[in-house]
Protein backbone atom coordinates (compact mmCIF):
# COMPACT_ATOMS: atom_id res chain seq x y z
CA UNK A 1 0.00 0.00 0.00
CA UNK A 2 0.54 3.50 0.26
CA UNK A 3 3.56 4.85 2.56
CA UNK A 4 2.98 8.55 1.88
CA UNK A 5 2.47 10.88 4.54
CA UNK A 6 -0.53 12.02 5.88
CA UNK A 7 -1.79 14.66 4.03
CA UNK A 8 -4.34 17.99 5.06
CA UNK A 9 -7.19 15.89 3.69
CA UNK A 10 -6.72 12.79 5.52
CA UNK A 11 -9.95 12.03 7.72
CA UNK A 12 -10.47 10.33 10.48
CA UNK A 13 -14.50 8.12 11.33
CA UNK A 14 -15.41 7.08 14.55
CA UNK A 15 -17.71 4.12 14.60
CA UNK A 16 -21.21 6.45 14.23
CA UNK A 17 -19.61 7.41 10.79
CA UNK A 18 -18.57 3.95 9.97
CA UNK A 19 -22.37 3.44 10.37
CA UNK A 20 -23.61 6.02 8.28
CA UNK A 21 -21.40 5.00 5.54
CA UNK A 22 -22.25 0.74 5.57
CA UNK A 23 -25.85 -0.82 6.46
CA UNK A 24 -23.75 -3.15 7.98
CA UNK A 25 -24.88 -4.00 11.77
CA UNK A 26 -23.66 -6.54 14.64
CA UNK A 27 -22.27 -9.51 13.99
CA UNK A 28 -21.47 -8.43 10.55
CA UNK A 29 -20.00 -4.93 10.94
CA UNK A 30 -15.98 -6.03 10.96
CA UNK A 31 -14.60 -2.46 11.17
CA UNK A 32 -14.53 -0.38 14.32
CA UNK A 33 -12.83 2.97 13.36
CA UNK A 34 -11.07 4.59 10.38
CA UNK A 35 -7.80 5.82 11.21
CA UNK A 36 -6.89 7.55 7.54
CA UNK A 37 -8.90 8.14 4.92
CA UNK A 38 -8.20 10.36 1.94
CA UNK A 39 -10.97 10.55 -0.23
CA UNK A 40 -10.27 9.46 -4.27
CA UNK A 41 -7.28 7.49 -2.71
CA UNK A 42 -6.92 4.86 0.39
CA UNK A 43 -8.22 4.07 3.79
CA UNK A 44 -6.65 2.41 6.68
CA UNK A 45 -9.26 1.21 9.29
CA UNK A 46 -8.82 -1.24 12.62
CA UNK A 47 -10.88 -4.24 14.10
CA UNK A 48 -10.69 -4.68 17.09
CA UNK A 49 -10.59 -9.25 16.52
CA UNK A 50 -11.84 -10.07 20.11
CA UNK A 51 -12.36 -13.80 21.43
CA UNK A 52 -16.11 -12.85 22.07
CA UNK A 53 -16.46 -12.52 18.28
CA UNK A 54 -19.64 -15.44 17.23
CA UNK A 55 -17.16 -17.28 14.78
CA UNK A 56 -14.48 -18.50 17.50
CA UNK A 57 -16.88 -20.44 19.50
CA UNK A 58 -16.72 -23.06 15.80
CA UNK A 59 -13.77 -21.99 14.32
CA UNK A 60 -11.86 -23.84 15.56
CA UNK A 61 -12.36 -24.85 19.80
CA UNK A 62 -9.11 -24.99 21.43
CA UNK A 63 -7.51 -22.83 18.31
CA UNK A 64 -9.41 -19.78 17.36
CA UNK A 65 -8.76 -18.57 14.58
CA UNK A 66 -10.53 -15.47 12.21
CA UNK A 67 -12.08 -17.17 9.09
CA UNK A 68 -10.26 -15.67 5.93
CA UNK A 69 -13.76 -15.10 4.23
CA UNK A 70 -14.28 -12.24 7.35
CA UNK A 71 -11.12 -10.93 6.77
CA UNK A 72 -11.63 -10.17 2.56
CA UNK A 73 -14.97 -8.97 4.14
CA UNK A 74 -13.17 -6.72 6.39
CA UNK A 75 -10.87 -5.72 3.79
CA UNK A 76 -13.94 -5.07 1.54
CA UNK A 77 -16.01 -3.15 4.14
CA UNK A 78 -13.17 -0.28 4.33
CA UNK A 79 -13.33 -0.08 0.65
CA UNK A 80 -16.76 0.47 1.01
CA UNK A 81 -16.68 3.45 3.67
CA UNK A 82 -13.51 4.44 1.15
CA UNK A 83 -15.98 4.29 -2.09
CA UNK A 84 -19.30 5.60 -0.21
CA UNK A 85 -17.05 8.62 1.08
CA UNK A 86 -15.02 9.63 -1.78
CA UNK A 87 -17.91 9.21 -4.20
CA UNK A 88 -20.04 12.02 -1.50
CA UNK A 89 -22.80 9.22 -0.95
CA UNK A 90 -23.04 8.42 3.41
CA UNK A 91 -26.25 8.31 4.52
CA UNK A 92 -27.72 7.86 0.87
CA UNK A 93 -28.67 4.19 1.61
CA UNK A 94 -26.54 3.37 -1.48
CA UNK A 95 -25.14 -0.49 -1.25
CA UNK A 96 -21.49 -1.73 -2.17
CA UNK A 97 -21.87 -5.27 -3.64
CA UNK A 98 -18.54 -7.86 -3.96
CA UNK A 99 -18.51 -8.38 -7.97
CA UNK A 100 -15.44 -10.24 -7.95
CA UNK A 101 -12.12 -11.30 -5.76
CA UNK A 102 -8.83 -12.07 -7.04
CA UNK A 103 -5.67 -13.39 -6.01
CA UNK A 104 -6.15 -13.78 -2.48
CA UNK A 105 -3.55 -14.76 0.08
CA UNK A 106 -3.99 -15.70 3.62
CA UNK A 107 -0.29 -14.98 4.87
CA UNK A 108 -0.61 -15.59 8.76
CA UNK A 109 -3.57 -16.96 11.01
CA UNK A 110 -5.73 -13.96 12.66
CA UNK A 111 -6.57 -14.85 16.56
CA UNK A 112 -8.38 -13.07 19.65
CA UNK A 113 -6.98 -10.22 21.17
CA UNK A 114 -5.04 -8.12 17.96
CA UNK A 115 -6.20 -5.30 16.37
CA UNK A 116 -6.20 -5.96 12.31
CA UNK A 117 -4.97 -3.15 10.17
CA UNK A 118 -7.05 -2.92 6.88
CA UNK A 119 -5.60 -0.98 4.14
CA UNK A 120 -7.17 -0.43 1.04
CA UNK A 121 -6.58 1.52 -1.92
CA UNK A 122 -8.03 2.62 -5.30
CA UNK A 123 -6.70 0.48 -8.36
CA UNK A 124 -10.14 2.08 -10.64
CA UNK A 125 -12.81 4.09 -9.88
CA UNK A 126 -16.13 4.86 -12.27
CA UNK A 127 -19.19 5.97 -11.07
CA UNK A 128 -20.64 2.76 -10.50
CA UNK A 129 -17.83 -0.22 -10.67
CA UNK A 130 -14.44 0.36 -8.08
CA UNK A 131 -11.12 -1.99 -8.24
CA UNK A 132 -9.46 -2.02 -4.72
CA UNK A 133 -6.15 -3.60 -3.24
CA UNK A 134 -6.16 -4.30 0.05
CA UNK A 135 -4.32 -6.05 2.93
CA UNK A 136 -4.79 -6.61 6.34
CA UNK A 137 -1.87 -6.44 8.54
CA UNK A 138 -0.67 -7.75 11.95
CA UNK A 139 1.73 -4.91 13.84
CA UNK A 140 3.36 -4.89 10.21
CA UNK A 141 2.83 -8.45 9.03
CA UNK A 142 1.00 -8.87 6.34
CA UNK A 143 -2.06 -11.32 7.22
CA UNK A 144 -4.57 -11.60 4.03
CA UNK A 145 -3.69 -9.36 0.98
CA UNK A 146 -6.24 -9.50 -2.62
CA UNK A 147 -7.65 -7.14 -5.14
CA UNK A 148 -11.38 -7.13 -5.72
CA UNK A 149 -13.87 -4.93 -7.56
CA UNK A 150 -17.15 -3.82 -5.87
CA UNK A 151 -20.12 -2.13 -7.48
CA UNK A 152 -22.15 1.11 -6.20
CA UNK A 153 -25.88 0.02 -6.22
CA UNK A 154 -29.20 1.11 -5.16
CA UNK A 155 -31.04 -0.48 -2.18
CA UNK A 156 -34.15 -2.39 -2.80
CA UNK A 157 -37.46 -0.85 -3.06
CA UNK A 158 -39.84 -1.78 -0.44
Amino acid sequence: MNDQPASAADTTLDIRRVMAALPHRYPMLLIDRVESLVRDERIVAVKAVSINEEFFQGHFPGRPIMPGVLQVEALAQAAGVLAIESLGLAGSGKLVYFMSIDGVKFRKPVEPGVLLKLEVEFIQKRSRVCKFAGKATLDGEVATQCEFTAMIADPPSD
